[in-house]
């Protein structure tokens, strides 16, 4: 047993040590110490392994565990440790040799066994630690999701987030301690679930119906989506604004004089690996800014108070920049000093930047476009074309 690594993640189900496969048993035998939550400690039999309860907040927990290094410990988690679980968090504390893992079946397989549905085309999300909000974005009548909880009574504030977002009319399949002796199965719809009494473990199903508004999938949402006193990249030209900073996974941007957040939170809506940081003076905007990102769902946008350039200094390097306002020569000066390969993208509206932009191009080339909307509006009787301000939209790559 030289050999074996210290640590041993296991994923335990409600149906306790008899759903364990003879590895997990076998190192169930050899620690020394068992970590786990109360209710997973309290599924094993007796034994000679020292047992802690694994303490709130989970950061304690992590701390306690990195104190036994070396000695040979189980973490006891629920199903697959590394589907929504604890595993992660764990790893990444330690170098591979120093661990290994024996999943169980997950809570989102064990749910779409029971209902039949097809997993690879269901929706798994793990809401026991983030806001309900998540769903915002994925919210679409005929989707088919399964969300874990934290407790019995995060089970009503999930309907009542479906049925405030207009999906009252969903199916919500309750399921409670899946594959033991306590598992409970309750259909209803998320508009009669208030009331109701649940028992964690616990996950739900829904397939999403009612007369919600869902989300568009693409770039240039409408302006309803954001709160804003009116300083907001107006839908067609955010469009063509996401288009042109064309983001790829795992990049992250820059979204300087960011007024309502559309910009960044459109950004992260693009992919979950995309990461942002806002920059705005206001804090009237700071506000709203991280208000439009919970209210859809966006969780990896920093929001930070200042002034462009001297607001910038520490921050993680973009991939990507996109000034929306507050344009100067320092803050150009500052950007064109950022890493080779970075992606700049500006907007301007005045005279005084469209001529800064004029320069800028003249002196380091890029592109430079002039963007013209109009839209029919009446006159008298009849109708015509109201222009909105020209934007000059200048881009390049360092």
């Amino acid at each position: 047993m030289s050999e074996t690594p210290w640590l041993t993640l296991i994923g335990l189900g409600e149906d306790g040590p008899d759903g364990l496969c003879s590895s997990s048993r076998d190192a169930l035998a050899w620690a020394r110490c068992i970590m786990g939550a109360e209710r997973h400690l309290s599924l094993l039999p007796d034994g000679a392994a020292e047992r802690i309860v694994w303490p709130v907040p989970f950061s304690g927990g992590v701390e306690q565990l990195m104190a036994r290094r070396g000695q040979p410990t189980v973490v006891l988690a629920s199903g697959d440790p590394f589907w929504f679980g604890a595993g992660t968090t764990i790893a990444q504390r330690l170098d591979r040799s120093e661990w290994r893992a024996f999943p169980g079946r997950s809570s989102f397989s064990l749910a779409a066994a029971r209902l039949g549905w097809a997993l690879d085309r269901t929706l798994c999300l793990g809401l026991h630690a983030v806001p309900l909000g998540r769903l915002r974005p994925h919210l679409a009548v005929g989707r088919r999701i399964i969300v874990t909880l934290r407790d019995g009574p995060a089970v009503g504030a999930l309907a009542g987030y479906l049925d405030g977002c207009g999906f009252g009319a969903s199916n919500c399949t309750v399921l409670e301690a899946l594959g033991g002796p306590r598992e409970r199965v309750t259909a209803c719809t998320a508009d009669t679930l208030a009331g109701r009494e649940f028992a964690h473990p616990v996950c739900v199903a829904v397939e999403v119906a009612g007369m919600g508004v869902a989300l568009p999938l693409t770039a240039g949402r409408p302006d309803s989506w954001f709160k804003s006193d009116g300083q907001i990249t107006k839908q067609p030209i955010r469009a063509m604004t996401l288009s042109a900073l064309a983001p790829l996974p795992f990049e992250h941007l820059w979204d300087i004089g960011g007024g309502s957040g559309s910009i960044g939170i459109e950004w992260l809506l693009s992919d979950p690996t995309l990461t942002a940081t806002a920059i705005e003076p206001s804090c009237d905007r700071t506000a709203r800014i991280c208000e439009n990102a919970d209210r859809l769902g966006v969780d990896r946008l920093r929001v930070i108070e200042g002034k462009a350039p001297d607001a910038l200094q520490g921050l993680d390097k973009p991939d990507v920049v996109f000034v929306g306002g507050g344009l100067s020569p320092e803050l150009l000066a500052y950007l064109e000093a950022l890493r080779p390969g970075t992606r700049l993208l500006v907007n301007a509206v005045t005279l005084e930047s469209e001529a800064q932009l004029t320069q800028t191009h003249a002196r380091l080339g890029g592109t430079l476009m002039r963007l013209e909307i109009a839209s029919a509006a009446p006159i008298g009787p009849r109708r015509g074309w109201r222009a909105a301000y020209p934007i000059v939209q200048w881009s390049h790559i360092l």
